[in-house]
């Protein structure tokens, strides 16, 4: 069963990867613009493809799978568009905080599960602070799009538990300093170098939650 659910989510994956890159293709969507994709075919397909079918192996048929659903593809496409335009927009990010919730608030009732919906709330905010006070003590190095994606992935990382939300941000800083070693030391970037942080806080929340299980014990 869980085999056949992972196939399922992996399927809607691949069709999720192909809306995110022509969507991200598209961006700024004020403007018109061509449907060419944003990266060539089929590597965000693909790559979403795969993330569904991990998210699925991770939770199982649990109530709680379409919320990490959502946050897969919500997650790709901001990676997409800030490896682009080193942009988290607004109409991707703010919505995603809502629908995550209510998404979370239907599994909490079907599960009785409203200490992590709770814990979740509070991690949102508590991330959402954390990296306010970064943002403003260092504008260079976090834009206030990052403050509400921490927000976003706080949701998630708190429903899971407190330590899941700690390394899930820690790890995110961890992921972008590696990336950053590895780029000035094949001479891609400059000391003086600035590289898109959204990336690295998805990947940082990904290896997280899909872990998680580890974590909590």
């Amino acid at each position: 069963m869980t085999a056949l659910l992972a196939v399922l989510a992996g399927a809607l994956g691949l069709v999720t990867g192909h809306l995110v890159n022509r969507a991200a293709g598209r961006f700024p969507w004020a403007e018109r613009r061509n449907s060419e994709p944003a990266v060539r075919r089929p590597v965000v397909e693909v790559a979403t493809a795969v993330l569904f079918a991990l998210v699925a192996l991770r939770f199982g048929a649990s109530p709680e799978l379409p919320a990490f659903l959502f946050l897969a593809g919500a997650g790709v496409l901001l990676a997409v568009i800030d490896l682009r335009h080193r942009l988290l927009p607004n109409r991707v990010v703010v919505p995603s905080i809502g629908i995550g919730a209510g998404l979370l608030i239907v599994a909490a009732a079907v599960e009785a599960s409203w200490p992590a919906l709770l814990r979740g709330g509070l991690g949102a905010v508590v991330l959402f602070a954390v990296f306010l006070v970064l943002a403003l003590i260092s504008p260079s190095g976090l834009g206030m799009g990052d403050v509400k994606l921490a927000a976003l992935l706080g949701l998630y990382l708190g429903w899971l538990g407190w330590g899941v939300l700690v390394i899930g941000a820690a790890a995110g800083f961890v992921a972008q300093a590696v990336v950053a070693l590895a780029l000035l030391a094949g001479r891609r970037i400059g000391l003086r170098g600035e590289l898109p942080f959204g990336p690295a806080m998805l990947a940082g929340a990904a290896l997280a939650i899909g872990w998680s299980d580890a974590l909590l014990g």
